[in-house]
């Protein structure tokens, strides 16, 4: 059994090299495969399944073959597409995850998540987050006009950028003392997230157990994937220039 997760593409028209390894990703690497993860931000901004990302139908189609040839495919909210809706999860042949998951893997089970909610020193970023996950608010910007929503999420777009560069690395880090709150709760020693770009494999202790936190990277120069397969699991990056 393969079972892969990738996160944090953030695909956009300017960036179409990074939507050819994505699709060379798909014709390649996951086929085969039982399951994929799709875990936020694999867009760099969505306004609505009305308004899809211009010159994304080929990976559509690609994403639906690979739903229809028995891959399991689930997608879950980032911080910049919490507006894909099930239109369009549909269209691809996914479930929508909940913000937070249990799911057993083959290599036991594990707590699943963008990653956003661990980053709970940033206090300014989770009042952001409680607006824009609120269901009244989200209603409220998909009845506005399409140019309306796509100025608004140049707007935050800008804003993100300029208030992230600003503050410390632990700030835009997980919190420590949230993962393990989170891992207690969900009664599990072994998390799966991407959201920070900060790629790793992290071991430590939690209540007396150990516990692993492994971090997705985001897709750049380089890209970045897991592989869980059987007993073992690698988290493997691939020049974005090399992708066939």
């Amino acid at each position: 059994m393969s079972v892969y997760f990738i996160s944090d593409l953030h695909l956009k028209p300017e960036r179409p090299d990074l939507s050819r390894a994505f699709s060379s990703f798909l014709s390649h690497t996951a086929q085969g495969a039982d399951a994929l993860y799709l875990l936020g931000d694999i867009f760099d901004a969505w306004i609505g399944d009305d308004a899809p990302v211009p010159g994304i139908e080929p990976l559509v189609a690609q994403l639906k073959q690979l739903s229809d040839g028995g891959c399991k495919i689930y997608f879950q909210h980032g911080n910049r597409d919490f507006l894909v809706g099930s239109d369009f999860t549909d269209r691809i042949g996914a479930e929508l995850l909940p913000e937070q998951t249990v799911h057993t893997l083959p290599i036991g089970k594990a707590l699943i998540l963008h990653g956003d909610q661990l980053c709970t020193d940033d206090q300014e970023y989770m009042q952001f987050r409680a607006m824009v996950r609120n269901p009244a608010w989200q209603q409220q910007i998909l009845s506005k006009p399409i140019d309306e929503r796509i100025a608004l999420a140049k707007q935050l777009r800008t804003t993100s950028q300029e208030r992230t560069a600003e503050k410390d690395d632990y700030i835009t880090d997980v919190n420590a003392d949230e993962v393990n709150k989170q891992l207690n709760k969900a009664d599990v020693t072994l998390m799966i997230h991407g959201h920070t770009h900060r790629p790793a494999i992290h071991t430590f202790d939690t209540q007396g157990h150990e516990a692993t936190r492994i971090v997705l990277g985001d897709w750049d120069t380089q890209g970045w994937y897991l592989k869980v397969d059987h007993d073992n699991y690698q988290l493997i990056s691939f020049g974005i220039a090399d992708a066939p």
